[in-house]
């Protein structure tokens, strides 16, 4: 789309939507007209593929010399600031959600529809007064962010995943499968990183679980976090991959990229990628995994197993490379073997008990995170996972676990790992002892 065909498609959203606010959006219209006037939208939009800030730089101008003129002395200056950038938003930002978008403190906007627009602040939702004109605005606006990813979105491909320039997850389906018109669900990106001692001032686990995490990490045990949408497996993902030493060399493969690392020297981040407007050019996540096997990897860790990619992430931690993490959709330990043996399924024909086999020899640990009632974030479970020779099963053995309602959990019985981290020389024989007096046992 042209800044020629956005700038017209922004007349209606221009137009007043909400009570209270008609003079000023009159006004933004007056001035996209004024600036449309004096300056070349097509050279413009050839700016902005090649150099958006450039763009935006003469659009202000522009604005400026508008505002500089006899018509518009009676605003202020503050009037004249808000103006030129709502008039920015419109044309080459997110429109009526920019400014949700850009707030930190909120995690999720959705949009369902013009005129519902709700946002997640501290794990809950709160509706928006903001809206949009109608249906086609919100189009326009998906059309505005799938367009430069080489995307696109009509009737016979109604539903698209993406990611911003900034990080920021994009899901969005429109009619016919959405029948109350366009849904936009936009996850937003921060750089900032929770540390797991940021979890603990939060309350999301205590300092006994922190230790006890660090120490998997360090003594290279392979770990699978689990959980539901929204209940912040990523974020203890990222945490725990914090704490991977320096010297070793680290692959990231993730769907769309959002771990970061703020001090360690030696990452290779790579992203998968999706069918093109032709259908053609997809990457997948398996792709990329069996690719990482190449690269030297010391620790793999992949932003969430979902389908066949889950048989190679097994193999990768049964043939050498300890201390690989990832994620996966689970409402328990128990439940990540059984999410595993089909996700393999996905891939390859063997038996479930080969499987299982392959699952309980492969991770050492899962820790299990939830959202509780009022919006927090939680460690709710850590098991060990062994294989059964007997029973030709995987068995998923809880050593933590904490209710919903508790400010800590209980130690169900004491970790087999703690003497590989003896062993590895991660934590003293003091230092284990330590802990183990200071933790809560059932």
């Amino acid at each position: 789309m042209s800044l020629m065909e956005r700038v017209q498609a922004s007349e209606r959203q221009a137009q007043p939507s909400a009570e209270g606010h008609g003079a000023a959006r009159r006004t933004v219209e007056e001035l996209r007209q004024a600036v449309s006037e004096r300056t070349s939208l097509e050279a413009l939009a050839a700016i902005l593929m090649e150099n958006p800030e450039r763009a935006r730089n003469e659009l202000r101008q522009a604005c400026r010399q508008v505002l500089a003129e006899e018509g518009w002395s009676l605003l202020g200056p503050e009037e004249r600031q808000a103006l030129t950038q709502e008039l920015l938003d419109v044309v080459f930002g997110l429109g009526p959600i920019e400014g949700l978008i850009a707030d930190e403190t909120i995690t999720e906007v959705m949009v369902n529809g013009a005129q519902s627009i709700f946002y997640e602040r501290e794990g809950r939702l709160h509706r928006s007064p903001l809206r949009f004109d109608d249906d086609e605005q919100v189009r326009v606006l998906i059309d505005r962010i799938i367009g430069p990813l080489g995307r696109r979105i009509d009737e016979q491909s109604p539903m698209v995943n993406a990611r911003l320039p900034q990080g920021h997850r994009v899901n969005a389906i429109i009619p016919p499968l959405a029948l109350d018109g366009p849904v936009l669900t936009i996850r937003a990106f921060t750089r900032h990183v929770m540390t797991l001692a940021e979890m603990e001032r939060r309350g999301s686990l205590d300092a006994g679980m922190a230790t006890f995490l660090g120490w998997l990490v360090r003594a290279r045990k392979n770990v699978a976090v689990s959980g539901g949408t929204g209940s912040g497996k990523t974020t203890m993902l990222n945490a725990l991959s914090c704490l991977i030493p320096a010297e070793e060399r680290i692959i990231t493969i993730e769907d769309s990229a959002e771990l970061r690392f703020e001090q360690h020297p030696h990452v290779v981040r790579l992203e998968a990628r999706p069918r093109n407007a032709e259908g053609e050019g997809e990457v997948s996540i398996r792709d990329l995994v069996v690719n990482a096997l190449r690269m030297r990897p010391d620790r793999i860790i992949v932003g969430e197993c979902r389908s066949g990619e889950a048989i190679d992430m097994l193999q990768a931690m049964n043939t050498g490379h300890d201390g690989s993490l990832t994620t996966l959709h689970a409402n328990s330990p128990q439940d990540v073997i059984d999410r595993m043996v089909t996700m393999v399924r996905f891939a390859v024909d063997l038996p479930v008990d080969a499987i299982e086999a392959q699952i309980g020899n492969a991770f050492d640990y899962v820790v299990q995170v939830a959202r509780a009632h009022d919006g927090s974030r939680y460690l709710r479970e850590v098991a060990e996972f062994a294989f059964d020779r007997q029973a030709r099963a995987c068995v998923a053995r809880t050593v933590y676990e904490r209710e919903p309602l508790e400010e800590r959990g209980r130690w169900e019985r004491r970790p087999a790992c703690l003497d590989a981290v003896l062993q590895a020389r991660v934590a003293s024989g003091k230092e284990v002892a330590a802990w183990e007096r200071a933790v809560r046992w059932r």
